[in-house]
């Protein structure tokens, strides 16, 4: 088993995409994209096959395998069952999501942003490795770098239909400035990940607020509505 949560050091991408940046839709010059690829791929070794999903901020979960995993589709979410294949995900204040059942071999990725979040993203993806054999008391989680509830805030129409639609996520909620709320998007996750029947103590997160630590990460929230990069989440068993 490999996984990891690359920040945005390392790269050749220079401007606000500086510099590991991976994603080829951000405005970034597709050579310094290549050579970023290149530095990450040979950290994975030749043996891997890289499964990524057209990101849409939504709940699609899509089991993979070794035929179709190079096929990019819409969704925000990859399970494998499926030695030798790397499950992706591009974010930059989203939470990165990884998921393992080691006693079935079965692995997963999400994407979560709010969106995504609201849409039970969560639940679909403890369901998706289910459907491959899982168990959801055997799985662990582990959430990745993203924005955290120092630097989330939103309308308080958003935090009171998140309130509405997740009812634990009003344990999660603070008071903002005028009109807004502080939202903790890390423990909403956790507890929809408790709802599934995830254990609360196999769930973990590692690293620091994306906003905070734009100089580790990429923000879209620290670009203030320009342009960064993306960094990769990544979880694979080996062949």
């Amino acid at each position: 088993m490999i996984h990891g949560f690359f920040g945005r050091e390392g790269g050749v991408s220079t401007g606000s995409c500086q510099s590991l940046n991976l994603g080829y839709f951000v405005g970034d010059q597709p050579g310094a994209v290549d050579e970023n690829w290149a530095r990450v791929c040979r950290v994975f070794g030749e043996e891997l096959t890289i499964a990524r999903s057209n990101q849409v901020h939504g709940a699609t979960v899509h089991s993979v395998d070794a035929r179709n995993a190079d096929h990019r589709r819409n969704g925000d979410g990859l399970v494998t069952a499926t030695r030798g294949v790397l499950l992706c995900v591009f974010t930059a204040d989203c939470v990165p999501i990884h998921l393992v059942d080691s006693t079935a071999r079965v692995i997963g990725a999400l994407h979560a942003g709010w969106r995504g979040i609201l849409a039970g993203i969560a639940g679909e993806g403890v369901a998706a490795m289910t459907r491959l054999g899982a168990q959801p008391p055997r799985i662990r989680v582990a959430t990745g770098p993203c924005i955290q509830q120092c630097c989330f805030e939103v309308d308080t129409e958003l935090a009171d239909r998140f309130g509405r639609e997740i009812p634990q996520s009003r344990h999660h909620r603070r008071a903002g400035g005028p009109g807004k709320a502080m939202l903790d998007l890390g423990g909403i996750i956790r507890e929809q990940f408790i709802h599934a029947g995830v254990a609360a103590e196999s769930i973990g997160q590692v690293g620091n607020c994306t906003k905070c630590r734009s100089d580790l990460y990429f923000s879209h929230r620290a670009a203030a509505g320009g342009t960064t990069g993306v960094q990769l989440s990544f979880i694979g068993i080996k062949p």
